[in-house]
């Protein structure tokens, strides 16, 4: 679908360059990975570096380790079961919003798992009043501004890198979709869409894809990538 092929293009558009030389041994952890897309494409993108994948979804992770070739185990982002300081960075994509997260006690292990310098790269859905049926099809407790992220990034031990909502174009869409108009049975947005729809969705994100990897920070928008980085200490 789209969306993620945009999400996951985003992240690893805004993560490429990060310098990652004597941290955390070169690791690299998905968590959430569901089932693997992300996980195959930070594999195929970095063969040099170890790319591990955690889901609490059992079914997911079997899915993830089926496509992406990579090691993947089953657990809670709640609690990682993985060493202090192993891994160089960690992805997250639309996980802190689930409603089985506590998202402070998750960002305390990201933190705990990387290593100093260590790199957190999130997505995040925005506004809080965009809660709808899609949402809730999909779990999600929260949603977020760039604001709140990145005070709750720093509150956590991070030093916020960027920080910038996307899929700005098609918001005015998703806010009629979701909130204006009836719903639709199934609830979430995602599903196939036509050709036509996915040639034009991928287009217009990947525009926007050009402008954040300039640097600019779009406005507004249905999503947020964040990029932070794990400072030395809490107080920092």
């Amino acid at each position: 679908m789209w969306w993620f092929a945009a999400c996951h293009a985003n992240l690893l558009a805004l993560y490429q360059g990060i310098a990652l030389d004597g941290v955390g041994d070169n690791r690299v952890l998905d968590a959430g990975c569901g089932t693997g897309g992300l996980l195959t494409k930070i594999g195929a993108r970095y063969p040099d570096r170890v790319a591990i994948g955690i889901d609490a979804d059992e079914f997911a992770c079997a899915r993830a380790t089926a496509k992406s070739g990579e090691p993947v185990c089953a657990g809670s982002v709640n609690q990682l079961p993985f060493a202090d300081a192993a891994f160089a960075a960690i992805f997250s994509t639309d996980v802190l919003c689930h409603r089985g997260v506590d998202e402070y006690q998750a960002l305390a292990q990201f933190r705990r798992c990387l290593g100093p310098g260590g790199v957190l790269v999130l997505n995040l859905p925005a506004y809080s009043w965009m809660l709808s049926r899609h949402d809730a099809a999909v779990y999600n407790a929260r949603r977020y501004t760039r604001t709140g992220i990145t005070a709750l990034l720093r509150a956590a031990g991070f030093r916020p890198i960027y920080t910038s909502y996307w899929n700005t174009v098609l918001f005015p869409l998703m806010v009629l979709t979701r909130k204006l108009l009836p719903s639709p049975e199934g609830g979430s947005d995602v599903r196939p869409y036509s050709p036509a729809v996915e040639a034009v969705c991928r287009a217009l994100t990947a525009a926007e894809r050009m402008l954040l990897r300039g640097g600019l920070r779009l406005p507004f928008g249905g999503s947020i990538v964040a990029i932070a980085a794990k400072e030395e200490s809490v107080d920092a």
